[in-house]
């Protein structure tokens, strides 16, 4: 325990304190004397524990001090606090005959069916509580164990101990963390890189100023991890528990760093794409999708800058956060700049200018949650070339969304198809669902109404255009209920279902055209 604090002594006292305070409430609170008959007229009372007599007594008032005598001597026979259910019962008696027993023989008596009749054993522990995660372990040397291996990972020169120490916002005795570098070590300095092939007098010029400039940033910056921390809150009491619920440091240790799915929210930024957040989080855009029904339902959906999305990640329960100041050199990118345009939908976007990759020389403090990389905050930077920015132009509309016309049975899908009625196409450029002649037919976008009436193939129909530049089109209706021209809002009657043009029986023809093709509807539904 050579890295605990002073404040360890604190918490052991703290234990011999609670100790005492038990046996004190053990030994002097005695249970309230239930009384068969009265005691204060008898010359002798029979003493019941728990329904067996334990000998008989001529002042009913000894009986409290030979209780207090045997619980004495349980708890003297274990350092563990012991818990025993005790029922007392008087009965007095004025027999003449009957004879009254020696106070020894009445509390090892006593003592006796305590030791029996022992309801359950605590042990102490120290509980370390993870957020919602406990474990309980036998000592604080333990404790610091379990701490150490858990940053173990990444300090593998020991460099940074863990200590505790009284947390000062509570007012129970609780303990929380506190990592301290203890030897300080300066790291290597890194190798660096050279952009174009140098030689001759020009290369031992160029080295000259390197050795000159790197010897500079080591006098100015201590290079190396400048801090460790638990990004959870850990707190440790001492507690009693039941022996079986006390893990060995090994089951603790597992239990704390082995990984495991955890969700966590991930806020989207300039672009950024679903893809792209799937691939820097180890995931799928179906996993994402998954996790984010109704945000997310497929992967068309529409992120925006400040989104929060769902996503999980294998952590361990305790993650360590630290900070390393590092010089490196790069090759970099500016941020994209983004020019609104209030016009457009935030599908819409135009390039404006190109960008340039720059290379400098930095110092910064780069912070890791675990392995994963947190930020990168630069110190200093030496720029050789400047970075041009991308300019974007980009709108900031959200496009309309589409819902589906009517409910009832899909009865047939996008796509190719086998054997269609004759006249109809082998390629199904909608999808058709199935609903009794003259169900209402709702508009599935707000837009204005391009044509309606009879179509051919597709019988009665409705054209609607809509703003972000789609349209959609209703087929084999039996009634219309609009004409061209009209501006419809989402979700109003426009037609009546039927089975006229071609068709195989009574259904909706629905159909969503982007730049005047056909793709598979389900795809915009929600």
């Amino acid at each position: 325990m050579s890295h605990l604090t002073k404040y360890v002594n604190f918490i052991k006292y703290s234990h011999y304190l609670a100790m005492l305070a038990t046996a004190l409430l053990i030994f002097v609170c005695a249970p309230g004397l239930k009384k068969l008959e009265d005691t204060k007229t008898s010359n002798m009372v029979s003493v019941f524990i728990n329904g067996t007599q334990v000998g008989t007594v001529k002042d009913a008032s000894e009986v409290a001090g030979m209780i207090t005598e045997a619980r004495r001597r349980i708890a003297s026979d274990s350092k563990n606090l012991v818990l025993v259910e005790c029922e007392v019962v008087l009965s007095g008696s004025t027999d003449v005959v009957g004879q009254v027993d020696d106070r020894e023989v009445i509390v090892n008596n006593i003592y006796e069916l305590f030791r029996e009749n022992v309801m359950r054993t605590k042990q102490p522990a120290y509980e370390v509580k993870i957020n919602d995660f406990t474990v309980n372990l036998r000592s604080l040397d333990d404790v610091i164990a379990l701490l150490d291996a858990s940053k173990s990972e990444y300090d593998p020169d020991s460099e940074w101990k863990v200590w505790l120490e009284p947390d000062n916002t509570r007012e129970l005795n609780v303990m929380t963390t506190r990592i301290e570098k203890v030897t300080p070590q300066k790291e290597e300095e890194e190798e660096t890189q050279k952009v174009f092939p140098t030689g001759g007098a020009l290369l031992r010029m160029e080295e000259l100023y390197d050795a000159a400039y790197s010897q500079n940033l080591e006098d100015s910056y201590e290079f190396g991890v400048n801090r460790i921390a638990f990004d959870e809150n850990v707190e440790v009491v001492q507690a009693y528990v039941d022996g079986n619920k006390i893990s060995s440091l090994e089951e603790a240790i597992e239990a704390v760093t082995k990984t495991s799915e955890k969700s966590k929210k991930y806020e989207v930024v300039a672009g950024d794409t679903l893809g792209g957040i799937a691939q820097k989080n180890d995931m799928t855009i179906d996993e994402i999708i998954e996790l984010n029904p109704v945000n997310i339902p497929n992967e068309n959906a529409t992120i925006r800058v400040g989104d929060e999305i769902t996503i999980s990640s294998p952590e361990p329960e305790l993650s360590v956060v630290r900070t390393e100041r590092r010089y490196y050199e790069e090759n970099y990118d500016e941020d994209v700049v983004y020019v609104d345009n209030d016009d457009w939908y935030t599908n819409e976007s135009v390039v404006l200018q190109q960008p340039v990759t720059g290379y400098r020389k930095v110092v910064a403090d780069v912070t890791y949650r675990n392995a994963q990389l947190q930020s990168t905050d630069i110190l200093y930077q030496n720029v050789t070339v400047k970075a041009v920015a991308k300019i974007v132009e980009r709108g900031t509309k959200v496009p309309p969304n589409y819902v589906y016309p009517l409910w009832g049975r899909l009865s047939s899908g996008f796509g190719r198809r086998k054997a269609p009625k004759r006249g109809a196409s082998t390629f199904h450029k909608g999808i058709d669902i199935a609903v009794p002649i003259g169900t209402a037919v709702m508009a599935s976008c707000g837009g204005t109404v391009s044509r309606a009436g009879w179509g051919s193939g597709y019988g009665y129909v409705v054209y609607i255009d809509h703003p972000d530049g789609k349209s959609t089109r209703y087929g084999h209706l039996s009634k219309v209920l609009v004409k061209a021209g009209q501006k419809v809002s989402q979700g109003q009657k426009i037609a009546l279902s039927g089975n006229t043009g071609v068709s195989t029986g009574p259904h909706l023809h629905f159909e969503i055209l982007v730049g005047g093709a056909q793709v598979n509807p389900l795809k915009y539904l929600h």
